[in-house]
C-alpha cells in the first residue's frame, strides 16, 4: 500500500506533495529535517492523504497533485 500525501508547513503555510510506503516514517523524516525540500518548513502536518495499491498509481496521482488541473481540482475540494 501506497500513500500519496500533502503536507503544510506550519511556519511558511507552503505545501508539500510526495508518496510513500510508510505515512508515519516520512512525516517523521519531514519534521527532523532529513529531508532538504522540507527542513526550512518545519514543522509540518498532513492536511490530506489517499492510499493506493502500487507505487505507479501513487506516483501519478502526486504528479496530478503537482499539476495546474490538480491544484485546481485540490482547491475545489478545499483541501490547499
Amino acid at each position: 500500500m501506497f500513500t500519496v500525501y500533502i503536507l503544510k508547513s506550519e511556519v511558511t503555510h507552503k505545501h508539500y506533495y510526495g508518496h510513500t510506503k510508510d505515512i508515519t516514517q516520512r512525516l517523521k523524516a519531514h519534521n527532523s529535517g532529513k529531508v532538504r525540500s522540507t527542513k526550512s518548513g518545519r514543522p509540518w502536518k498532513v492536511i490530506h492523504q489517499e492510499g493506493f495499491a502500487n507505487k505507479s498509481e501513487a506516483y501519478q496521482r502526486e504528479q496530478f497533485f503537482k499539476s495546474i488541473d490538480g491544484y485546481n481540482f485540490l482547491r475545489e475540494q478545499k483541501i490547499v
